[in-house]
């Protein structure tokens, strides 16, 4: 890491859901990013940086905030199964499946379970750790958020209402909190009604921000989280250039509030940063969706509503385009027996197990199997060493003079092994095409639009705007933020 010459500047780390080249690139074409092309050329651009997989924003967040992968932060996708309690966890997916899982149960899991009992206690968050040095930092809107700050969400009456949640929830936040409705900084009500998703969203965040920033009381370190762009480019596409324009209209705002755009770099450090990307999904509904009920029809599979009986055999839990694949009782239905069905579809293109500590990767497109394991037979860009056998064209992977080279599967070896020791359970791993995305029950679709979760590049890949400092981290990928920013905070 090179050194910033100014280490007293605050750092305000703007993380924009779905941030990502393909649509920046269209707007700033057209014109209608001036914001964010001013930005642009007063820092550094990167187009490419890693997102942890599956690429849905829990994992990605809670790598972000901890500098560790799901195999030690425990947060293994947006739906899981938690083989100790027996029952799916779902963080948001659709009403659909949170209303047949069990409205209470599933926002006791967003509001308080994700981050105050499943998020690992064995790591600290970036919160944690600057507050036990006594800098304070802010979390604005961030779907993660754990800090050493007692709390309490007020739940809106709506909200209690229908789920059974009690009207307020004890947190651990950081010093400067902010979680829409239900615990907010600025005393105005603006943008937290109902009808604007309770102030999970990009106006409101924004608010927030300039609350601070106009009661001089902007922390050294801030996250604010916008997550509009994610649903705009989910019915978009991957070049939705109204969903960056309106992102910019934001960044105007927070801008101003200063007496010049280029105050605003030189009083602070700012980063935006997308968690994922999204890849394109065909128009055709029939081609697009990738039906698991229908290739595992042949095993019984848990129903939502009923939880599991003693006749299930396996569990679904789809991440859009990427699921989790649970066998209740492998010596009944093992693994490779769940595979076989799922090698025979092409709109599948990773399909992927462990045992003990060598992971087995097969594919819909391509034959045979590559295995893998921590070695010292070869080390990828990363420094990180594997040793590797078997068909690698699976992975998409070169190897030459003993280094690896990837390619459409960034940083693939780490980010599959980690998530196949993510949490408990005998389970596999299947990745889509860009193209098509799985279906479970009551799954969301994009269909004609984008969508993420799976290991390509199109969900992996990542955009991040410097400014302010001309330090970056040791390697362009979310993983390596945690560390780099304690060396400008601290």
């Amino acid at each position: 890491m090179t050194s910033t010459s100014n280490q007293k500047k605050r750092i305000i780390l703007l993380m924009i859901d779905t941030f990502m080249d393909s649509a920046l690139q269209a707007a700033l074409k057209a014109g209608r990013a001036p914001a964010l092309k001013f930005l642009m050329e007063n820092g550094r651009y990167f187009s490419d940086v890693v997102s942890p997989f599956p690429t849905m924003s829990v994992t990605v967040d809670s790598t972000l905030l901890m500098g560790v992968n799901s195999d030690k932060h425990k947060i293994p996708g947006l739906v899981w199964y938690n083989q100790h309690e027996k029952r799916l966890i779902n963080y948001g997916s659709h009403i659909r499946e949170l209303y047949k899982l069990g409205l209470k149960q599933s926002t006791e899991d967003i509001f308080y379970n994700l981050n105050h009992e499943h998020l690992s206690k064995q790591y600290k968050t970036i919160h944690e750790i600057l507050h036990e040095k006594g800098i304070q930092t802010a979390s604005i809107n961030a779907l993660l958020y754990r800090g050493n700050t007692p709390s309490f969400l007020k739940i809106p009456f709506l909200l209690s209402m229908f789920s059974g949640l009690n009207s307020q929830m004890k947190s651990y936040s950081p010093d400067f909190f902010s979680y829409g409705l239900m615990h907010k900084l600025n005393p105005l009500k603006k943008y937290s009604f109902f009808w604007k998703k309770y102030g999970f969203n990009d106006k409101f965040s924004r608010n927030e921000l300039t609350y601070l920033i106009n009661k001089n009381k902007l922390p050294p370190f801030s996250i604010v989280y916008f997550p509009d762009l994610d649903q705009s480019v989910h019915k978009n596409g991957r070049e939705d250039v109204t969903g960056i324009e309106k992102v910019d209209q934001q960044l105007q705002k927070i801008l101003n509030q200063y007496p010049s755009w280029e105050v605003a770099l030189t009083d602070n450090i700012w980063i935006l940063l997308g968690d994922n990307g999204q890849a394109w999904i065909k128009n055709d509904r029939k081609k697009a969706l990738i039906d698991l009920k229908k290739i595992l029809c042949n095993f019984n599979i848990v129903k939502l509503k009923k939880g599991v009986t003693s006749q299930d055999e396996i569990v679904l839990g789809v991440n859009e385009r990427m699921a989790f694949i649970y066998s209740l009782d492998v010596k009944k239905v093992p693994l490779e027996k769940l595979a076989s069905p799922l090698e025979k579809d092409d709109r599948i293109d990773i399909i992927a197990r462990k045992k003990e500590k060598t992971v087995t990767v097969t594919s819909g497109l391509h034959s045979g199997h590559l295995h893998f394991y921590p070695g010292s037979d070869f080390t990828d860009e990363y420094g990180q060493s594997w040793s590797i056998d078997g068909n690698k064209e699976i992975l998409n992977i070169e190897i030459k003079d003993n280094k690896i080279i990837y390619g459409d599967y960034p940083d693939a070896l780490a980010r599959l092994y980690t998530s196949l020791f993510s949490h408990k359970g005998e389970y596999m791993i299947v990745s889509a095409r860009p193209g098509y995305e799985f279906i479970g029950e009551g799954s969301p679709t994009h269909v004609g639009g984008a969508s993420h979760g799976g290991l390509h590049r199109q969900d992996s890949l990542v955009s991040m705007i410097i400014c302010g400092t001309d330090s970056s981290p040791n390697y362009l990928r979310l993983i390596d933020m945690k560390d780099w920013l304690l060396t400008l905070i601290t």
